[in-house]
């Protein structure tokens, strides 16, 4: 290399391991095809060299980069990270490993990074939207490859869908709160005009419309510096000054319910005897050791895994919706 430096080769492992260069690679890729003695020279030589498997180079030869790209709407929240941490292991499994960037839920961002996810030739890819701008649908069907639509179940994937009714879930929620005798019910989410899960919950809420006192919707203007809690707190602010008889408060998720939260008890309001609040995801802070929040529990790492279990056994059925279900839980807000 021009700047002096060197890649370790697999001919210099083999060189130290004292076995051919075909030994290394097998042992390396299919470490069950060789002896545990050859195994443990092999892995000695690795070590000690600093030696790096070059996939490029296995690319080329099998046809297969062993790796899963995944375009995630926001690490920001944790069922996402939980959902790729199931994905990651579940594909581990088959030794392959995940190639991951976030979109912050945009799709302009997600068609952005298509040609590179692409560029790399993954086994499959994995979405956390169904939100793709025609260019970049374009692109997925084209590509031939297994596309996995996650945390929701549109009607017409792209390929195939693993997620749950965001929809069936904000009625889950506002059903609750008339069940518990509250019918002046309101729903607080944000104006983020890609977020098509906070859309659909919103839905939800409006399905129960025949059991609510009236309409009650906040969307927070969504804005660069802010996080989930600013908007809850100036979103119960809102609906107070709007409607100060609420009874309860659906927000569309668990940041979003902190801030509403914390500012009905600064305006010492009694939580859930005069004003009820729920959350969704289910994240630790929502948790009886915390906020003991009533919410929407998702299994993201599940989620995770069956991907990654249908990545493996190959040959998705193409339309497929696997629903995998949520539940609801109820605390102390309620």
């Amino acid at each position: 290399m021009a700047d002096g430096r060197k890649w370790v080769t697999m001919g210099d492992v083999a060189a130290r391991a004292g076995v051919g260069k075909i030994t290394v690679s097998r042992a390396l890729r299919t470490p069950s095809k060789v002896s545990p003695a050859t195994l443990r020279k092999v892995q000695a030589a690795v070590d000690e060299l600093g030696y790096v498997l070059d996939e490029t180079a296995g690319a080329l030869s099998s046809q297969r980069s062993r790796v899963v790209g995944a375009l995630v709407s926001t690490l920001e929240e944790a069922v996402f990270a939980a959902t790729v941490r199931g994905l990651t292991e579940g594909l581990a499994k088959g030794g392959l490993q995940l190639m991951l960037s976030t979109t912050q839920y945009d799709p302009e961002a997600e068609a952005a990074l298509l040609p590179t996810m692409l560029g790399r030739r993954p086994e499959a890819l994995v979405l956390t939207s169904d939100d793709h701008t025609e260019p970049a649908r374009r692109m997925l069907s084209r590509s031939g490859l297994p596309v996995l639509e996650l945390w929701e179940l549109p009607k017409q994937p792209v390929h195939a869908a693993v997620g749950f009714s965001n929809r069936a879930a904000g009625t889950a929620l506002t059903r609750h709160m008339v069940e518990t005798g509250r019918h002046r019910v309101a729903f607080l989410g944000l104006d983020r005009p890609h977020d098509r899960r906070a859309r659909l919950r919103m839905e939800g809420y409006r399905d129960c419309a025949g059991h609510l006192a009236a309409e009650r919707v906040v969307a927070v203007k969504a804005r660069p510096g802010a996080v989930g809690p600013d908007y809850g707190a100036e979103g119960l602010a809102e609906i107070l000054r709007r409607w100060p008889d609420t009874e309860a408060v659906v927000c569309v998720s668990d940041m979003v319910a902190m801030g509403a939260l914390c500012e009905a008890r600064r305006r010492g309001l009694d939580v859930p005897g005069r004003l009820a609040i729920s959350g969704f995801g289910d994240f630790d802070m929502a948790q009886d050791s915390a906020l003991a929040l009533t919410t929407i529990h998702i299994d993201g790492a599940a989620i995770g895994r069956r991907a990654a279990e249908l990545i493996l056994a190959g040959d998705i059925p193409r339309g497929l919706r696997e629903d995998m279900g949520f539940s609801l839980i109820r605390r102390a807000t309620t």
